[in-house]
């Protein structure tokens, strides 16, 4: 062993930092293990918000909310999935992400909000400020002020077992951390893992990539080892289609997360008019969000890189743009789309209660995928397509679209958004685990020495609608840490008698 710990972390992400926090604020000593460079996981790839009742920001708004009816609501994002969520699960997330939100707080965290969102009944989506780095910079700083051993670019590579228990974790080199009392996985979901999507999803979906690239499903696998078994594997946000992100952060993506910007921030979102808010927020609308669906159904064509219709953009598009050249696709529109996508309700993008993005936005905010010409020739010249395919592609779909109920592009100019990707934003498949966050094996025997928390130990709840993932990491990464922390407390005792 290079060192024991009473806890050991695995993970780097909110709920992981949060796990660690929770330990060793009851005296642990714990150790969190990250493979990546820097901490943040998915939570640092997320658009950030969390959904809550009772906050400080609903009082202030006056509006009277509660953790029962957050419960009751939650089932109506998950619509005819609803008999497969983990109810036990759901009461603890919206009884308990309230405190978490004022722990947030006070650790310096802001918000803005609260955002409605349907069909939530009041409005609960609380967004943070400046970004979802936020949330990262101040725990970590947290985390390494009250003593939190952070071992970075250290991958786990396999759980120690002793007599039927986890001990500890071998890494690479050679390198293992012993863990007295217990060992929580935080490693995040299985998004960019081919193996389990496959295993779980199916083959087409196993070629769509994840938003967070080091979302492969590590956690799950350590566990599967051991007799674990995953709930839920084949439910996912996604596949859905995304503009690939510019080559650059973008503005939001760059502020630092300081406390002083975030509190100007937060009064700006209170005080300014929304007109010079507007150029701020589409920053972000035209980056991290997906094109409305809306687009195909009026009549928007998808191509290819070398300007050939592919699939029916109503029928899971999707899943169709991995077997494409490079990945990616083209959304083509013409002159009569743009003009219709330029106010509500015809909208390109939007992120819910917050503000929505037209054609127009992206033409001044993404000019990396933005293209326009007066014809079809010009546009493909421009997107370095062959223009006779392109011409025949959009003169067969025009030939088409009266016998199909749809709308041909014939208005000049033609426009074309993309490149496009198709990703998975996140995934429902968790590990099994009971109410004390203990990762449950053989006959759903808990492994001793072995919690989940986060997408990791998700459990079967299901986390529809925004900022649910973000709550369901900071609830559960805290009531892991502490059960683990009260394990060990439990093993001393005992080593003492």
């Amino acid at each position: 062993m290079e060192k024991t710990f009473d806890v050991v972390v695995i993970g780097g992400g909110g709920s992981g930092l949060a796990a660690a926090i929770e330990a060793r604020t009851a005296g642990r000593e714990v150790v969190l293990l990250e493979k990546n460079p820097q901490l943040g996981g998915s939570t640092a790839w997320s658009v950030g918000s969390i959904t809550s009742t009772g906050t400080p920001h609903q009082l202030r708004a006056g509006i009277q909310d509660r953790p029962q009816d957050h419960y009751d609501d939650m089932p109506l994002f998950a619509g005819d999935l609803a008999g497969r969520d983990n109810d036990a699960f759901r009461r603890i997330l919206c009884e308990e992400v309230p405190d978490a939100f004022r722990w947030l707080l006070g650790l310096g965290v802001r918000f803005y909000g609260p955002m409605p969102e349907p069909p939530h009944r009041q409005p609960r989506m609380h967004n943070v400020l400046p970004n979802s780095l936020s949330y990262i910079y101040h725990l970590e700083r947290h985390a390494r002020r009250i003593g939190v051993d952070i071992r970075l670019r250290t991958r786990v590579t396999e759980l120690l077992n002793e007599n039927g228990a986890v001990v500890g974790a071998a890494c690479g080199a050679g390198s293992r951390f012993g863990a007295r009392c217990g060992l929580i996985l935080a490693m995040g979901d299985f998004t960019n893992d081919p193996e389990l999507k496959s295993r779980y999803m199916g083959p087409q979906q196993a070629k769509v990539e994840g938003v967070n690239a080091t979302a492969t499903g590590d956690g799950q696998k350590l566990a599967l080892a051991l007799g674990a078994r995953i709930v839920n594997g084949d439910l996912a946000l996604g596949p859905e289609i995304r503009f690939i992100p510019p080559a650059r952060a973008t503005l939001v993506r760059r502020l630092p997360p300081w406390p002083t910007l975030a509190r100007a921030m937060e009064w700006a979102m209170d005080h300014l008019p929304q007109a010079l808010l507007r150029p701020f927020i589409m920053s972000f609308l035209t980056t991290a969000l997906a094109p409305s669906p809306k687009l195909f159904e009026q009549g928007a064509v998808l191509v290819n890189k070398a300007g050939r219709r592919f699939c029916d953009e109503l029928d899971a598009p999707a899943l169709a743009v991995p077997d494409q050249p490079g990945k990616v696709a083209f959304i083509l529109i013409d002159d009569r789309l743009a003009r219709q996508f330029s106010a509500w309700p015809h909208f390109v993008s939007t992120a819910p209660g917050v503000a929505y993005a037209y054609v127009s936005d992206y033409r001044r905010n993404r000019p990396d995928v933005y293209a326009e010409a007066a014809t079809l020739v010009g546009l493909a010249r421009k997107l370095g397509m062959d223009a006779p395919t392109l011409q025949v592609t959009i003169t067969e779909h025009n030939s088409a679209a009266a016998s199909q109920g749809r709308t041909p592009l014939l208005e000049a100019p033609f426009i074309a958004l993309g490149p496009v990707r198709s990703v998975f934003v996140h995934n429902e498949g968790g590990l099994a685990v009971d109410r004390e966050h203990r990762v449950l094996g053989a006959q759903a025997q808990p492994i001793p020495g072995l919690y989940a928390a986060g997408a990791t130990g998700q459990g079967g709840l299901l986390l529809k609608g925004h900022g649910h993932h973000l709550a369901w990491a900071f609830v559960s990464g805290r009531r892991a840490g502490k059960f683990a922390a009260e394990r060990a407390a439990t093993t001393a005792t005992r080593a003492a008698q």
